[in-house]
């Protein structure tokens, strides 16, 4: 199953900490948690007293019950995404001790839809309309913005079989030079639409 997931942390260049976390399910089941200490991180630089400090809520939870509440909200082999999802990654990882303490299926790595993005030509993303910087928030903006890429990759795929079957019927080419002139066809929309 999929999950997105979000994190708000306080990072000083030699550690992350996690303040808090939001997680989307792909069956529409969601997961929020601050971390018992998140209220004074959240107060230790401007940038977090501005942007995350007020949008924290609760519940408050120590970091074993918050790991242990994500193993059960997860289960085994979730398919994991993420925005920049380096230091989300990271700092949800640490709630697990080292990397091979992960939990039984748990993938090593995020998929991240900000490369995505950029392996489809990085086009613009839907405008996030809830607000920024709360986990929760920002954890349902990302499935989002991966349903986004996947909505543009069925419209594309139908517009390029419909391309397709329209060249193939007129009967002029053959399948590979059909084939070859639809995809340059889409490579140089996508590029002019930059």
């Amino acid at each position: 199953m999929r999950f997105w997931f979000d994190t708000e942390f306080h990072e000083n260049g030699y550690t992350i900490d996690l303040i808090s976390i939001g997680v989307v399910a792909e069956d529409g089941r969601q997961y929020y948690a601050e971390t018992d200490f998140a209220r004074e991180k959240a107060c230790s630089t401007d940038w977090l007293r501005d942007n995350v400090q007020p949008h924290l809520t609760g519940p408050e939870k120590g970091r074993p019950v918050i790991a242990r509440e994500l193993i059960e909200f997860m289960g085994e082999k979730p398919e994991i995404w993420a925005y920049y999802a380096d230091y989300d990654w990271v700092v949800l990882c640490q709630l697990f001790g080292r990397m091979i303490d992960l939990p039984k299926g748990w993938p090593m790595y995020c998929r991240d839809v900000k490369q995505l993005c950029d392996s489809l030509g990085n086009p613009e993303l839907p405008k996030q309309t809830s607000q920024e910087h709360h986990a929760m928030a920002d954890a349902e903006w990302t499935r989002d913005a991966w349903q986004f890429f996947v909505d543009e990759k069925t419209e594309r795929n139908k517009r390029i079989s419909d391309r397709y079957n329209q060249l193939m019927t007129i009967g002029r080419h053959g399948h590979y030079e059909t084939m070859f002139r639809v995809v340059s066809e889409e490579v140089e929309r996508a590029n002019t639409n930059r």
